[in-house]
């Protein structure tokens, strides 16, 4: 498994309806994608969820690297250069990944991803098992839909992701940045490797 993710911030009065339609225009385009797991179309808006900024940043799971780069240097992410610019396009190695209990739900709700470094002075693979461990309480939560844990061994970092069923109560019991789900295209989900990643 492999995770990428990139984020456009946009400016403060920008119109977020324009990411929605263009969402809900395109977003099916992957629903049937070649080697990818799961993409979640994630926005942030200025004021939702505590959110400081306006933000379109999608986050994908891969279940093969040549599936990610037909999509990266096949000339779908050529589209959203063409339209924004091109951005920085953040990778991790996997770690674990787990479904939850709402892992059939068709309304998610929200995405809730948390990075953070891997101190110096820390036993590499007692931190790793502990990703996997918290991917595994993550999924466990009333409402989780999957969660996922990956790292990033040039910057050091490490990143929770989870998706989040729909639900009137509030939010997930999870730390992290709370993105709105716009769309989830699926198509190699059920192939995602479960568990840890070694």
């Amino acid at each position: 498994m492999h995770a990428l993710q990139y984020e456009l911030t946009l400016p403060a009065d920008y119109d977020m309806g324009i990411i929605r339609d263009r969402v809900a225009r395109i977003g099916h385009l992957l629903d049937d994608w070649d080697g990818l797991g799961i993409k979640a179309y994630l926005m942030r808006e200025r004021g939702v969820h505590g959110s400081p900024v306006n933000q379109y940043a999608p986050f994908y799971l891969w279940n093969t690297v040549e599936g990610m780069n037909s999509f990266l240097w096949g000339g779908a992410f050529q589209g959203l250069a063409d339209s924004f610019g091109r951005p920085e396009a953040q990778q991790w190695t996997g770690l674990a990944y787990e479904e939850g209990d709402a892992a059939d739900v068709s309304a998610i709700g929200v995405a809730v991803r948390r990075r953070r470094p891997v101190p110096e002075a820390v036993v590499l693979s007692e931190l790793m098992e502990e990703a996997v461990r918290e991917t595994r309480r993550l999924a466990g939560q009333e409402g989780a839909v999957l969660a996922a844990a990956a790292v990033d061994t040039r910057a050091w970092e490490l990143v929770h992701f989870s998706l989040w069923a729909r639900r009137e109560d509030g939010l997930p019991d999870a730390e992290g940045e709370v993105f709105q789900v716009l769309h989830v295209s699926q198509p190699g989900r059920k192939a995602l490797p479960r568990g840890r990643q070694w």
